[in-house]
């Protein structure tokens, strides 16, 4: 193996620090887009009576961005670049293996609600990763769920997104 490719690619496989810099500013980079459109929509330029409500988050978006676009070109054309493995894929994997779920999660959420979702996903990581039983995962994902239902919604008396089967409740 020559001096250049162990240089180039870091050694055992995974993702460099200069890779995660750049993923990370792409990343940042959409943010900051985003927030400019989504402002510009409401207004970003200076009235009479001083700014519109989109100026300010408007020109955070744009300082968002360039300094996006300043890590990102140093990330990858820089003379300084940090080759050193920052994450190995087998550690990647492990992370996914949480995140993925997690955002998908969040999506459920907003489909069957906070209680439902979550009884589902504790299951999920209880039987797929715990490899416990079904009789205790079903009592503990319910359970729990029942019992943040009762302290948030009926003590606390605070809603918190509900879907189809609470609906059949009356909640």
């Amino acid at each position: 193996m020559d001096h250049q490719q162990t240089q180039d690619s870091p050694p055992g496989g995974g993702l460099s620090h200069s890779a995660v810099d750049a993923i990370t500013a792409v990343v940042f980079f959409i943010a900051g887009v985003v927030m400019m459109v989504d402002n510009y929509r409401i207004g970003v330029s200076w009235a009479v009576d001083g700014p519109e409500s989109g100026y300010f988050p408007f020109h955070i978006g744009l300082i968002i961005c360039i300094a996006s676009v300043a890590v990102f070109l140093k990330a990858v054309f820089g003379k300084h670049r940090n080759r050193e493995i920052f994450v190995s894929w087998d550690r990647f994997r492990l992370v996914l293996l949480v995140l993925l779920p997690t955002a998908f999660y969040v999506l459920v959420i907003q489909f069957l609600g906070i209680y439902v979702a979550s009884a589902l996903f504790i299951a999920a990581f209880m039987r797929l990763l715990g490899k416990i039983a079904w009789l205790k995962t079903v009592l503990i994902s319910i359970g729990v769920n029942v019992l943040l239902f009762w302290m948030f919604e009926v003590q606390f008396m605070v809603p918190l997104p509900k879907g189809p089967l609470e609906a059949l409740f009356g909640y």
